[in-house]
């Protein structure tokens, strides 16, 4: 599944309409929470692994997105207000987040076996 159309809804949603025409509008405060980069949820290499302090309170321009930038045909990084740029969210991934996030689901680093 790909999306045919993503953008910043009322400033405060991401917006994303599927390929199969299904739609989904997850709120900004809980994409920059769920942010997978290694910095926020952690990462194991070369069977070290990273779990990373749990992070402060952000300001509210942290929440905010200045830019989104597609990542070959599998993904879109976004640029935060704060400046944080590291973290992918894969099509799956933002999928995964447009389902959860009426539950407040958190996405928590899982160790590599």
């Amino acid at each position: 599944m790909k999306p045919k159309q993503i953008k910043i809804s009322e400033k405060t949603n991401l917006y994303i309409k599927w390929d199969d025409d299904s739609e989904s509008l997850i709120p900004l405060k809980y994409l920059r929470d769920e942010c997978p980069c290694a910095s926020c949820k952690g990462e194991t290499v070369l069977l070290k692994t990273y779990i990373p302090a749990k992070a402060g309170e952000l300001s509210q321009e942290a929440y905010k997105v200045k830019n989104i930038q597609q990542v070959g045909g599998y993904a879109v990084q976004l640029t935060w207000g704060d400046g944080h740029s590291t973290g992918i969210y894969t099509w799956e991934y933002l999928k995964q987040l447009s389902g959860d996030q009426d539950s407040g689901k958190g996405h928590d680093y899982e160790k590599m076996l």
